[in-house]
């Protein structure tokens, strides 16, 4: 089971990227200093804002698979040339292809490209056991969603100090607010909880932080950042607004 899954993991990568390998993310800018065009907060050429995987480079990458970055970029470059969010600070990859016992969540700074936290991140009970296989966008299903989602404002719930976010991808995660989805900290998310019964604890589709680092990462990706949540769904990989052919 576990060669079958790493095998369909690499095909659809492949896939996955197959699609985007028509996306332009970075444009070229003009030798020409008088001829070069205006920066703005939507430009996602700009220095400030570099989502070009080549400017990226140098950069660690942690245990993160360089093709699911790729794509994370090309959807945050999307999203930007799309005008469906203002220039994002940072961007935070989860990847559940990996089981919960890894930490399968990173966050960068888009600015200073630095990898800022390698993090574990629990998935919805309704995805899975330990390796998550089913994703939902509806109410009640207790599962986790896929897709580029931006950040929003934080609030003290039940969970305790908690960040909203809002789905940008229609079909796959733009229900996120009604369902309250958030990133909060939890109990269940910690190495000895892992050790012990073989995976994290799960939530009702929240990706759920160590209790002892989540106010830190929320306060450094709120406002102005952008979630990028990958699997190697067929579906999503073909029809996301974000992935392939972007339409600006």
């Amino acid at each position: 089971m576990g060669l079958l899954h790493h095998v369909l993991r690499t095909a659809l990568l492949g896939v996955g990227l197959s699609l985007v390998a028509s996306l332009s993310l970075s444009g070229q800018a003009s030798t020409d200093m008088a001829s070069a065009p205006t920066k703005t907060a939507l430009d996602p050429t700009s220095p400030e804002l570099t989502l070009s995987a080549d400017a990226w480079n140098n950069t660690p990458l942690g245990s993160l698979d360089s093709r699911v970055f790729e794509l994370a970029l090309n959807a945050a470059s999307c999203a930007v040339q799309s005008g469906d969010i203002a220039e994002p600070q940072t961007l935070t990859v989860i990847d559940y292809s990996r089981p919960s016992t890894e930490a399968r969540m990173w966050v960068f700074d888009l600015q200073t490209h630095e990898l800022l936290y390698n993090e574990l991140v629990a998935h919805g009970e309704g995805s899975g056991g330990n390796l998550p296989t089913r994703f939902s966008n509806d109410d009640n299903s207790h599962r986790s969603s896929l897709g580029l989602f931006s950040t929003g404002e934080t609030y003290n719930g039940k969970n305790g100090y908690s960040l909203r976010l809002n789905g940008l991808d229609a079909g796959f995660n733009d229900h996120a607010m009604e369902r309250a989805i958030v990133i909060h900290g939890a109990t269940y998310v910690n190495e000895t909880v892992a050790k012990k019964q073989g995976r994290l604890g799960r939530s009702w589709g929240c990706p759920a932080l160590r209790e002892g680092i989540a106010h830190e990462v929320i306060d450094h990706v709120k406002g102005s950042g952008l979630v990028f949540a990958y699997y190697p769904d067929a579906r999503w990989l073909a029809t996301s607004k974000y992935l392939g052919q972007c339409h600006a």
